[in-house]
């Protein structure tokens, strides 16, 4: 998924601002307040927001409604997924892990610390090791059966 400019930034967050599906007219006239913007603008934005797989184009009478099909979540987690994978090899990709997790502040580190800790408990719960199913003496070893 490719990187969002300015003007499908502003039309992705108008989109998100409500639970409804939402006309280009609608759209045009929330982005409107704020800048000049021409009606035709913010369709053909949206129409390329669509080919981009990133909005949902619903036929409503006369008019398109458009969603979108990520909450920002999904898509800038995408977005930092398809940045990782720019990296050409294993070591370039934990080298850029590593500068990522340095720029991030307390709290994204916690949040990061945590979401680690569930997927492991969650890889765990799925495959518990073989260790924790056999007993063994004090040397790791299973004894005779």
């Amino acid at each position: 998924m490719a990187g969002l400019g300015e003007l499908e930034k502003a039309v992705m967050d108008q989109l998100w601002s409500t639970d409804e599906p939402q006309t280009v007219r609608q759209v045009h006239e929330a982005l409107a307040a704020r800048r000049e913007l021409a009606y035709t603008t913010v369709m053909t934005v949206l129409q390329r927001l669509a080919k981009k797989n990133l909005v949902v184009q619903q036929r409503d009478d006369r008019a398109h409604r458009y969603a979108p099909v990520h909450t920002r979540d999904e898509l800038v987690a995408s977005l930092m997924v398809d940045a990782l994978q720019q990296a050409d090899e294993v070591g370039s990709r934990r080298a850029a892990l590593v500068h990522f997790v340095e720029q991030v502040g307390k709290d994204e580190a916690a949040a990061l610390r945590d979401a680690l800790a569930k997927l492991e408990a969650t890889e765990t719960a799925r495959n518990p090791s073989e260790d924790e199913n056999t007993a063994s003496d004090d040397n790791g070893v299973a004894p005779p059966q």
